[in-house]
């Protein structure tokens, strides 16, 4: 692959994967005020870690679901600092 592949496939992966996690939060929000079948926090989680921490947070922020939980409020934050992190080494890997 290409320098220049390797970039845009990382780059439409997270915006995929924040795309995806933004939806499941909104989706545990309506099932919350429901009081329906919920999606577990575990899943939650592991869709921020897997790239989508960024969207998901913000999206949480924005409807306010979840915003008293330091699993969450704390958590993706950090995970989206690592995201950051593997971006720019994968950039700094490519580039050479």
């Amino acid at each position: 692959m290409t320098q220049k592949s390797i970039i845009i496939t990382a780059l439409a992966y997270f915006v995929v994967i924040n795309i995806i996690s933004s939806l499941l939060a909104v989706m545990d929000k309506r099932r919350a005020v429901r009081n329906k079948w919920r999606i577990p926090e575990s899943a939650l989680l592991l869709t921020g870690l897997l790239g989508g921490a960024c969207g998901e947070y913000l999206t949480m922020k924005k409807i306010r679901h979840k915003t008293r939980r330091a699993e969450f409020m704390i958590g993706l934050p950090l995970e989206f600092t690592l995201h950051i992190v593997i971006v720019v080494l994968i950039i700094a890997k490519v580039a050479n």
